[in-house]
């Protein structure tokens, strides 16, 4: 790594530069907080989940700070599973977040953030998604964002996940990753680094890329999600928050080697080059034209096929999204 980050200072002058001042001129984002109101609470609370996919909501501590949150408190997870006191705002996977959803109406879906950051992996046994029927797949937990997603995945193939799958539950997203290795289970689904690691100790085989394969690849893989109250109280915090998280989004697709090296920093990944390489494959830039709740439908049919959520799609869409802010904010880019 260049020396210019050997010293603390050359890192806070790193953060303060290329996260904080300098970031809406790089990115072409507007500028407007000088201008509006202040946030109606100085405090945020978003999710720390161990995936480099989700580098935007870690990377937007400095860019809050900027808006006017003078607290930004990140919560440590191990099943990327909303909840309903522990988060005001978290990107999270959209299956789990329709799945979720339909539980409970506490959270909203704001915005998509990119696609293409999860691979499903199965041994000799799974050398396709149709050979998941009878087969086990491994879980951080009954609801996880891995545990929906290969729902959906196996509904859309026609296999029933409730029946046909063995679902092992690993507790956490790092023991299912060893359970499939250790050949205790048949599939897994990745988040990177996971995929990464995988394919160089050469075990198993890609059955699913959500970057590469249709349709999946043609939707958001991961969402933010805000608390309704919090959107319903604080809608301008609400908006300055989604602008910040907006503005690591692009850092992430227009200064991968930046946002990599702040992974590092932080202690979120200790390899740099997998770190960047990660980013740069990864989708940025699409939240600002592709369509959020395209996302969601897509999804959603393919959970109420399966039996997996039991409200109505067109139902989970009108009640469960608020999509304002973000429309603001595409209008803003526009002036």
């Amino acid at each position: 790594m260049p020396s210019s980050f050997d010293t603390q200072s050359g890192r806070r002058r790193f953060l303060k530069q290329s996260m904080g001042l300098a970031a809406p001129a790089l990115i072409g984002l507007p500028s407007r907080a000088a201008a509006e109101p202040p946030p109606e609470t100085r405090t945020i609370r978003l999710e720390d989940f161990p995936a480099i996919c989700l580098a935007p909501q870690l990377l937007a501590e400095e860019l809050l700070h900027a808006e006017g949150f003078t607290q930004v408190e990140y919560a440590r997870s191990v099943a990327n599973i909303v909840s309903e006191d522990q988060y005001d705002l978290t990107m999270i996977t959209a299956p789990a977040l329709i799945a979720s959803q339909d539980r409970s109406t506490s959270f909203v879906a704001i915005a998509g953030v990119h696609a293409g950051c999860q691979e499903l992996f199965g041994n000799e046994r799974v050398p396709a998604i149709r050979h998941l029927k009878g087969k086990s797949v491994a879980i951080s937990a009954l609801g996880a964002g891995e545990h929906v997603f290969v729902s959906s995945v196996a509904a859309y193939v026609g296999i029933d996940p409730k029946r046909d799958i063995d679902w092992v539950v690993a507790g956490s997203s790092k023991d299912a990753l060893k359970r499939f290795v250790e050949g205790k289970a048949d599939a897994f689904l990745g988040f990177e680094p996971q995929p990464h690691e995988l394919r160089a100790r050469s075990i198993g085989q890609v059955i699913l890329n959500t970057s590469e394969d249709r349709p999946w690849s043609q939707y958001f893989c991961c969402m933010l999600a805000a608390r309704r109250e919090f959107t319903q109280r604080y809608p301008i915090a609400t908006k300055r928050a989604l602008r910040a998280l907006m503005k690591a989004t692009d850092l992430c697709a227009q200064q991968p080697e930046h946002a990599a090296r702040h992974l590092v920093e932080r202690g979120h990944e200790p390899r740099y080059d997998v770190a960047l390489r990660v980013l740069q494959r990864l989708p940025f830039d699409r939240w600002r034209d592709t369509n959020p709740e395209d996302t969601l439908r897509f999804y959603a049919l393919r959970l109420h096929e399966g039996g997996v959520i039991q409200t109505s799609p067109n139902r989970l869409i009108a009640q469960s999204t608020d999509w304002r802010f973000l429309n603001e904010l595409k209008r803003e880019l526009k002036s």
